[in-house]
Formats: structure tokens, C-alpha cells, sequence
């Protein structure tokens, strides 16, 4: 990868109970709620983004699911969509790649079935990516309430299996505003030659940027969440301090 590529920015919305909420390090009732998740998204592509990252929190915890919901706030959309949660077998799969997201996110599944990770990837190639929920270097399995594995005997079996994009988020930094895990998102790209999308811990525009810098490395985007609800920053202020 080259200097030119910019930091692509994905908002995220999160959704638990048809709201879109924020939790602190990945934690069942720590949410805090902002409203309709269709209305955060659309604020967002207003304000210049070109990717959404819409999570499913119910079904990530196996607690219900916002499918249908999901699925109209990516048809009003006019922009690209990540969609992550509870995406584990072919019915959750098919149903989520239906929707006209750009490409799905694939959690747990990936620790739990990789012989099923394997053929979803060998079907649909560019529009799988895989979350590494780390602790440490050990994975976060579903929700991030059990422990999932190694991260870097993961990683290397995914890279055989020829996954697309990581994205990679350290669990102990997510909703806390406490700044990226640059270090291990060095390592990640050390690892492996396939993009990657960092998420959680950025809390300030001085956050984007220190991620910018590793563009050259592989990394391709950054999850923004909390920090733009609690408004520590603009999307527009963000987009104008990673394209410098």
C-alpha cells in the first residue's frame, strides 16, 4: 500500500432493541442509547461518510435479532455498509449479504465454524470480512463474553483460507475513549498481507491521525463510534484530519 490511499472512516451504528445504542468494552447493559438507528445512519452519510458499520448487538449476543430493521436502514442508504452481528451460518448470511451491504462482518462464526468460514469465503470472497475481537492476543468469542483462540494461529489459518479484510478490534479500548491499540494493529499488519479496519478506543482526532500513519502498513479504514456521539469530534472535522 501506497501514501495515497486515504483512511476510509465507517461510523458505526450499533442497534440493540431497535435503538442505536453505544456500549463500553463490548459489555450487555452498559449501552447507552442514541435514538433511531436509521436516523443516525442518514446523519452520517450526510455528513460525508462513505461507509456505514451496522451491528446487529442482539443477534452478536444471542439475545434476539434486528434483522428486518437492519435491512430497511440499508435500503434507504445511499452509501456502503458494513454488517456485522450474528452472522454464523448460511440462513444469517444469506439473509445479511441480501440486504445490498457491501460486504459482511463475520465474528464468532469465524472462531467457532471455520469449516464453515472457509466455504463462505470460498463463495463470496471480497464481500467476507472477519472480526478479531482481541484481548491481549487472545480472540473474544461471541458477543465478547467467552475466549475464541489465539490471534495470530487465527490469523494465519484465515490468510490460508483467503479472507479478504480483518477487522480488528482490541475489546479492553472499545467505548471507553481511551485511544487505539496502535501496537496491535502493527502486529496485525505485520501478520498478514490483507487489509485492515481498526476499531475501538478513538477518542480524539489526534487518534485518526496516529491510525492514518499506518495506512502505509495495511491498514485501510477506522470504526468511529463513540467519540462521534459523544461528540469529542465532527464526521466532517474527522474526514478533513485523515485526508491530510
Amino acid at each position: 500500500m501506497t501514501q495515497t490511499h486515504r483512511l476510509e472512516l465507517l461510523p458505526a451504528v450499533d442497534v440493540a432493541d431497535g435503538q442505536a445504542v453505544r456500549l463500553v468494552k463490548g459489555e450487555a447493559g452498559s449501552e447507552t442509547s442514541y435514538g433511531d438507528p436509521l436516523t443516525a445512519a442518514l446523519a452520517w452519510q450526510s455528513a460525508g461518510a462513505e461507509w456505514i458499520h451496522l451491528v446487529d448487538l442482539d443477534a452478536a449476543f444471542g439475545t434476539g435479532s434486528n434483522r428486518e430493521l437492519l435491512a430497511s436502514v440499508v435500503g434507504k442508504l445511499d452509501v456502503k455498509v458494513e454488517l456485522s452481528g450474528g452472522i454464523r451460518d448460511d440462513a444469517s448470511l444469506e439473509a445479511a449479504l441480501s440486504t445490498g451491504c457491501r460486504r459482511v462482518n463475520l465474528g464468532t462464526a469465524a472462531l467457532e465454524t471455520p469449516d464453515w468460514v472457509r466455504s463462505a469465503i470460498a463463495r463470496h470472497g471480497d464481500r467476507i470480512a472477519v472480526g478479531l475481537d482481541v484481548r491481549g492476543t487472545t480472540l473474544a468469542g461471541r458477543g465478547w463474553t467467552r475466549e475464541g483462540g489465539e490471534l495470530f494461529e487465527t490469523l494465519a489459518r484465515l490468510d490460508a483460507d483467503g479472507c479478504a479484510r480483518y477487522v480488528v478490534t482490541d475489546v479492553n479500548k472499545d467505548g471507553t475513549l481511551a485511544g487505539p491499540n496502535l501496537q496491535l494493529l502493527r502486529d496485525v499488519c505485520a501478520a498478514t498481507d490483507r487489509p485492515v479496519v481498526a476499531s475501538g478506543g478513538v477518542s480524539s482526532l489526534d487518534d485518526l491521525r496516529a491510525i492514518a500513519e499506518l495506512v502505509p502498513l495495511g491498514v485501510e479504514g477506522s470504526i468511529v463510534g463513540k467519540a462521534l456521539y459523544a461528540q469529542a469530534f465532527t464526521l466532517e472535522e474527522a474526514l478533513e484530519a485523515v485526508s491530510r
